[in-house]
Order: structure tokens, then sequence, then C-alpha cells
């Protein structure tokens, strides 16, 4: 029992960290103080997605991962591949359930499968780490292998994100609008339009030739010449292939699948894999250390300013929306209790087999990310795509409000079953 409560003090301060920090960037994006204003949240969104998560996730990644080590945690990717696509599937019976409206579908999908697989376990599991009865061993050892794990799930987090969710939400918005509701789909679609009709011209002239024309009768007669293989040929096969990229590119939006963070961490991955670039820039030695410095500087900011931006952005929330409890019920269920049970049977299933190695802390990360609140990436989707709104910032309030008990609790739980 003594055990137990020392683990559940260790699980909750992290928490509690957290929920202060959030809590004062509710306090300073009320309308009486208006320092985390609209205008001030959205800069500062700008300044993490493209300057400090991607600093955070590349100089963790190039400091503490290696080609050793990428072998070692191949089940990752896979492990959060499961997050999403259970979520995905307890997201649509709930949707049968409760019948949600169509126009939410895609948000209730959305907040069911993307749990907040970058700022939390970056700021749970150093804390966990430093905590007095953590089942971790060392605490510096911990500390440097939980924030390589906790980049590792961010960049994943956000390949899927904005590979998946996204496209499920951009689907459900169409479809449940009469016409584009926002700009970029008018401009993707019109982009689309206009690559079709350059494969179809060539970019050349008509599709089928005019040879010659006669006029008989006040109206001209023209002649059509079949296509030949040297019209054919006036469209070059690399151009083909870039109008296809263009389509593709359309279609799945890879400008938000390839997003600063992923960038980062492929820079991080290259640094860590090559051990010539490594030995430039990582170590007290290295030559170019200053780089890796820097880089070590500006990501330390990452956690503690999105952790105050979340908690702005629960602001609209508080002001309520029609959203159904039935909903925002469903949803707590599947985040905190179906997934989190999922997982326990998963990990230990892969554990048995001999699938995941019997690192404690390892285990413990790949528990946690079945069992976080939805991810804050959800709202800025609705945001873009102009449906649910004031739903999802209802849903996402109701969610982190449960997460200081829920996240507790099964952290806790975790590190009792690795310990």
């Amino acid at each position: 029992m003594g055990k137990l409560m020392e683990l559940l003090v260790a699980s909750v301060m992290p928490v509690l960290k957290l929920l202060i920090i959030t809590a004062l960037g509710l306090f300073l994006a009320v309308d009486s103080v208006d320092i985390l204003g609209m205008d001030a949240r959205k800069h500062l969104n700008n300044v993490v997605f493209f300057v400090f998560n991607p600093a955070l996730i590349g100089s963790n990644l190039a400091k503490y991962i290696t080609l050793k080590n990428v072998v070692m945690l191949w089940f990752m990717p896979l492990n959060i591949l499961f997050t999403f696509i259970i979520g995905s599937l307890l997201g649509w019976v709930l949707i049968r359930i409760t019948d949600a409206p169509h126009a939410l579908r895609g948000l209730v999908l959305g907040c069911c499968a993307a749990g907040n697989l970058g700022n939390m376990p970056l700021i749970i599991i150093p804390a966990v780490c430093k905590e007095r009865g953590s089942p971790f061993g060392d605490v510096d050892a911990c500390y440097e292998h939980g924030l390589a794990y906790g980049s590792l799930s961010m960049a994943i987090g956000a390949v899927y994100m904005w590979s998946y969710v996204y496209n499920i939400m951009r689907l459900y918005s169409i479809r449940s609008s009469d016409g584009p509701k926002f700009e970029a789909l008018a401009q993707a679609t019109s982009s689309a339009t206009e690559t079709l009709e350059g494969l179809s011209t060539g970019r050349s002239g008509p599709l089928l030739p005019l040879a010659k024309s006669t006029a008989t009768g006040g109206h001209t007669e023209f002649e059509l010449v079949p296509m030949t293989s040297e019209h054919k040929n006036k469209v070059p096969f690399l151009e083909k292939l870039k109008q296809g990229i263009q389509i593709f590119g359309t279609m799945f939006n890879l400008r938000r699948l390839f997003a600063p963070s992923t960038i980062g961490a492929i820079v991080g991955f290259a640094v860590g894999m090559i051990p010539h670039l490594q030995g430039l820039l990582i170590g007290d030695k290295a030559p170019l250390r200053v780089f890796q410095d820097s880089a070590s500087l500006l990501g330390e900011a990452a956690i503690p300013t999105v952790t105050l931006v979340v908690g702005a952005n629960l602001l609209k929330g508080l002001k309520g929306s029609e959203v159904r409890l039935s909903v925002i019920a469903g949803v707590i269920m599947v985040r905190y209790v179906a997934l989190p049970l999922t997982g326990v049977v998963i990990i230990k299933s892969a554990v048995h087999l001999g699938l995941v190695q019997r690192d404690p802390l390892y285990q413990f990360v790949l528990l946690l990310q079945f069992a976080l609140p939805p991810a804050m990436n959800i709202g800025t989707m609705s945001q873009l795509f102009g449906t649910g709104e004031s739903e999802c910032s209802v849903i996402l309030l109701a969610s982190y409000a449960l997460a200081s008990v829920a996240v507790t609790i099964w952290s806790a739980i975790f590190m009792w079953l690795v310990a």
C-alpha cells in the first residue's frame, strides 16, 4: 500500500504542475487581463509551431537517439498507430450510439483518435523521473531517455495527426457544408482544376488539332485530325509527374504532413544516426556544439509556452455551446477508460511475445500514449475547417479538467504494472 501511495504521489506532481501553468494561461486570456488575447495566442502559436517545437524535437533526438536506439524503439510508431486506429473505431461506435450531428462527426473521431502525444509526455515523463518514488532508477539516465522517448512520440504523432486525422476532419467538414467554407479549400480546388486542365491540354493547344476549315452555308466546318504520337509527346513525362505530385499534394496536404516538427525530427534523426555529424555537433568537445546548445535553449521554451497557450485556448469552452452531454461523456470514456484498458492488453501482450524490450520507462511511455487527453491540434483543425469550433473548446475543456484525475490514476497504475 505504501509503494502504491508513493507511485500516486510521483504521478500526481507532474500533472499538478501542468494544471497550474494551464490555469495561469487561462487567467492571462480573460478579457479583464487580455495578455494572451486572440492575436497574442496566434503569434505565440506560430513561434511554438515554427521555432520552439522543431528545436526541442531536433535537439533531443540528435542527442539521445542513435542507430541502435532506433532499432530498439521500432514498436513505438506501431503503438501510436494502434492508438489512432482503435480510437477511430471507438469514436465511430460513439457516433452510432449518441447519433452525433453530422457536422460534429469529424470532430468526435478526431478527439477519440488523436491524443496529446507531444506536450503531455514531454511534461509528464521528465517530471516523473525526478520524483522520489519513481521506479525508473537513476534520475539523470531516466530524464535523458524520457526526453528522447517523448520527442520521438511527438514527432510520430505529428505525422499521423496531419496525415490521418486531418483528412478525416477535412472529409466530414466538406460533407457537412453546402460549399467551401474556408479559403484554403477554394484555393486547393482551383489548383487541382488547373492541374487537370493542364494535363488535358498539355498547355499547348486543343486536345485534337484542327487541320483545315471550310465555310459552307454561313457557318464554318472544321476537320479534326486524329491524335498522333507526335502530339502525345508534347507533354513531357517530367511535367506529367510534376502535375501528378501537385494533385497528390493537394489531396493529402503534404505541406501540413511535413510540418516543422517533422522536419526537426528528420534533422535530429540524421544527426543522431550519422556518427560523424553527431561528433561535430553533440558533446562537450564537439567543434560545432554551439548549434546544438542554441537549439536546446530554444527547445526548453516550448513546454511552458505551449502549456500557457493550451490554457488560454480553453477559455472559449467556458462560454459553453450546444454540444450534447452524451457526446462529451462518450469522448471522455473513450480517452480515459476504453483506450487505456486496450493499451494495457496490447503492451502486456507485446512484452510477453518479446516485441517490446523489458525497459520499465519505455513500457510506461507506450502505456501512457493510450491515456492522454485529446490533442490540442484538433482545435486548430476545427478553426481551419470552420466547423465545431465552440463544441471543440467545450470537449477539450472537459477532457483537460478531468486529466488531473484520470492521467494521475493511470500513471500510477502504469508505474505499478512496469515496476
